[in-house]
């Protein structure tokens, strides 16, 4: 039985409220509300001080590592969203301890948001000292890590340093936001990695909540499909490790997975369901994280399963979603014969082209000699040694379904021919790959792309 795709890639986004507008270039960015303002806004802390009054087992893992000393990766972080949730504080002041003599901007800042009456007189002004002149030495990087760290301290600093934070969120979020990041996600760039998007998704979050700004407006077509995007590239069988499995999201990297890595995407996917709880996409990704075997219960991953994680909103399940993902605009394309962790995965992006087959990745070439790889939702047809100057492929599809060339020139005329079929014209998406929905099913089809050239036209 063949997925419903429930229109889920086809619907935008709702937005996160009916109080979050997109960001205005004339207007400046105006943090307002009580401390906490980062991720802990009344009903996200209603929830977590709920979890731990039920002692859910995502606090009963939480509650562990902190109360058994374990060694945090992220401490001031960890310790300050337990004195927020359980009142403890000990574990408050050890945040506010660590964050007096440490250098690292993100975790300063939720400190000082989030144990604001620990703090005594010259605690606060040292570390509003600190974290003004952090602002000032990171303000060089323009990756999305560093501008979502100094996003976190101007929200946290706007009412001590008003002229600083103020500075930096109009910097931010007119002229590094609208003017290059949500053009380049708008026309179709691929320039948020994976390993980027958690940190995406706390600026997301960060200015939703205090300055009532949805940076989602200026680029919807790119978060419309994110949570989706997210769930198709992940390889189909988990990875084990002695604290549970964990799926790993594709990368181009070789060597042992990057478990840190997998622990973010997964975070990630939970904030985007916080973000918006409501968007047929997100309620499928709901569905996917509710497994409680991917549970993320290690020090580093333990505190962002507990804050970002909500086991009582519902989900859909993501057998549904249709197991082809392609978007034109940027030329990722994934698609998988089942949601089994068996199936078979094909992946195209950044450059790279990978099967994933008997719990192993294959690099692969378009432009060696292949046959079409055929999965149950897509087939896929490689240019082969002729770099898409020549190509002819036979193909058996059971049921309709669509046929992708890749490895052909990017951004090039192409003529197509498919036997018994009219002779078209088409174009390739920046990646160099042609959909073809027009190869008839239940027989064998030849068909044939030629690169347009003068001679042909």
């Amino acid at each position: 039985m063949r997925p419903v795709a429930l229109g889920i890639l086809l619907l935008a986004l709702a937005p996160a409220g009916v109080w979050a507008q997109a960001p205005n270039a004339a207007d400046p960015v105006v943090v307002s509300g009580e401390h906490p303002r980062l991720f802990l806004r009344p009903g996200r802390l209603r929830l977590l001080r709920r979890e731990r009054e039920r002692r859910s087992m995502r606090w009963q893992q939480f509650e562990a590592l902190i109360s058994g000393n374990a060694p945090m990766p992220e401490p001031g972080f960890a310790q300050a969203l337990y004195y927020q949730v359980s009142g403890d504080r000990a574990a408050g002041r050890r945040a506010v301890e660590w964050a007096l003599s440490a250098s690292d901007l993100r975790q300063m800042a939720l400190v000082y948001d989030w144990c604001q009456d620990l703090l005594s007189s010259p605690e606060r002004d040292r570390l509003v000292s600190r974290i003004a002149r952090r602002i000032g030495e990171t303000g060089g990087l323009e990756s999305i890590p560093g501008v979502r760290s100094r996003v976190l301290a101007a929200v946290a600093l706007f009412d001590e340093e008003p002229d600083l934070p103020r500075r930096e969120l109009d910097r931010d979020v007119h002229s590094w936001w609208q003017g290059r990041l949500a053009p380049a996600l708008a026309g179709g760039s691929a320039v948020v990695p994976r390993e980027d998007t958690y940190a995406l998704m706390e600026m997301l979050h960060a200015l939703a909540d205090s300055a009532r700004l949805d940076l989602r407006e200026s680029a919807p077509a790119y978060f419309a499909q994110l949570p989706i995007e997210h769930l198709m590239s992940y390889y189909p069988a988990p990875y084990h490790t002695a604290e549970g499995d964990i799926y790993l999201g594709a990368t181009r990297r070789d060597g042992a997975p990057d478990l840190d890595q997998a622990i973010f995407s997964r975070a990630a996917e939970l904030a985007m369901v916080a973000f918006d709880a409501n968007a047929p996409s997100t309620q499928v990704l709901q569905g996917w994280l509710m497994h409680d075997r991917f549970q993320l219960r290690t020090p580093l991953g333990a505190p962002y399963e507990f804050l970002w994680a909500n086991p009582y909103q519902p989900g859909l399940s993501y057998y549904q979603v249709p197991l082809v993902f392609y978007d034109p605009r940027s030329g990722h394309l994934f698609a998988r014969s089942s949601w089994e962790d068996a199936a078979e995965w094909f992946g195209l992006f950044d450059g790279a082209m990978q099967l994933f087959r008997d719990g192993r990745v294959i690099a692969l070439d378009a432009h060696a000699a292949a046959a079409p790889l055929l999965l149950d939702a897509a087939a896929i047809c490689f240019a082969g040694p002729n770099g898409g100057e020549r190509g002819k492929w036979q193909v058996t599809l059971e049921d309709a379904q669509p046929v992708f060339v890749v490895g052909l020139d990017p951004r090039r005329a192409y003529l197509v021919e498919v036997d018994d079929e009219e002779m078209y014209e088409a174009e390739t998406d920046p990646a160099g790959t042609l959909r073809l929905d027009d190869v008839p099913c239940g027989r064998t089809s030849g068909l044939r792309v030629r690169a347009i050239t003068p001679e042909n036209r």
